[in-house]
């Protein structure tokens, strides 16, 4: 029996823990002293377990034995440009439902389920975004997390669910498949040139730590059957972010436009109001994208 002095210790379950998102989540909600189990496709640490998502069977197992108080379902397939689309679906989608499905068929309610989606489905909507913007994905990830939001919601009047929308994101630690990352690697290198893809983008772009204080505010905040944007509200071009890190860096890099990372359907801009994210959890603020640049160039 619990003695009445001792801490109460909330259990959160994060699937795809061991992602570049997961590993900031878990830090940030075991420093806020809950019990962090992750879920991997292969469990390898302490305080981890294996998990096919796409598995509703796996789903129920892991479940009935854990019965978290909270969820974070982050495990996902990210890249917009991952070229086997059935898996794609299947994860994104197929694997979703199974959790909730899961739930409902071991009799375990959680306090809260928090469900990654993307400010993908947006597509290329010009303007602020809010929540209520019609959703408009020009790519397959996009749409993945659009069938995703709209399965979803069905299960809102049996779970308590809160389904975010982060639009771009960075941080150390992120691979450099994702745009940051690869021009801070490059400066770090002192590499004399950059191939990249489309130059004509602006991207909002927020601090991986901030995305995760978000996501802990909105599990300890009395709200559910709810989407919320998790954004600056500051878009950056792409030229502005290179010109950000050669100033901080000292190091200039020419960039070269490489066709084969050309995308036809590129989202041109993509900018989010935060709006409604800060009325419930005013108490989050942003990183200044400038640190999160020094911070990501100051890793060596």
């Amino acid at each position: 029996m619990r003695h009445p002095s001792q801490p109460v210790v909330h259990r959160v379950l994060i699937t795809g823990a061991s992602g570049f998102t997961g590993a900031y989540l878990r830090e940030e909600l075991a420093d806020a002293g809950y019990e962090v189990i992750g879920t991997t496709a292969g469990a390898s640490q302490a305080n981890e377990r294996t998990l096919d998502i796409t598995s509703l069977p796996d789903c129920r197992r892991l479940i009935g034995e854990l019965k978290p108080e909270f969820i974070v379902h982050l495990a996902a397939i990210s890249f917009v440009a991952h070229d086997d689309l059935l898996e794609m679906y299947n994860v994104n989608v197929i694997g979703t439902t199974n959790l909730l499905r899961a739930c409902i068929d071991v009799g375990h309610e959680p306090r809260k389920i928090l469900i990654a989606s993307s400010a993908n489905v947006y597509g290329n909507t010009e303007g602020v975004v809010d929540e209520d913007t019609p959703a408009a994905p020009v790519n397959h990830y996009a749409a993945s997390k659009l069938a995703m939001e709209h399965l979803v919601r069905t299960w809102f009047d049996r779970l308590p669910i809160v389904v975010t929308r982060p639009f771009n994101y960075t941080g150390r630690g992120q691979s450099e498949r994702f745009l940051v990352p690869k021009i801070v690697s490059h400066v770090v290198q002192r590499r004399s040139f950059i191939e990249l893809g489309n130059l004509d983008v602006a991207r909002d772009f927020s601090d991986v730590r901030t995305v995760v204080r978000a996501y802990r505010a909105l599990l300890e905040a009395p709200v559910s059957g709810e989407t919320f944007n998790v954004c600056s509200g500051n878009p950056r071009s792409l030229l502005d972010i290179l010109d950000l890190v050669r100033h901080s860096s000292g190091h200039d890099l020419q960039v070269r436009v490489n066709p084969a990372f050309v995308r036809h359907d590129e989202v041109k801009m993509l900018a989010g109001s935060s709006d409604r994210l800060r009325r419930i959890v005013p108490d989050v603020n942003d990183i200044d994208f400038c640190d999160t640049i020094d911070w990501m160039l100051a890793r060596t």
